[in-house]
């Protein structure tokens, strides 16, 4: 149950995640030359990082249990 509440909490850190993304790709893509991205693009590149992070984070976090 209390895995279920942490799910529900990290779903306003994913909106402004992918908010800040689009705002600072912005940035960076004017000074490089480089097209800019929407918020649509920023939401799909944020999910596919926390995708490709969070195993690495469960990870890390079952081996600090485990050291105990």
């Amino acid at each position: 149950m209390f895995g279920y509440f942490m799910f529900l909490s990290a779903i306003p850190g994913f909106f402004l995640s992918s908010f800040f993304f689009m705002l600072l790709w912005r940035v960076i893509a004017t000074d490089l030359g480089w097209p800019e991205i929407n918020y649509t693009m920023a939401m799909l590149i944020t999910f596919t990082l926390w995708v490709a992070v969070s195993p690495l984070a469960a990870v890390a976090a079952s081996r600090k249990k485990w050291g105990k």
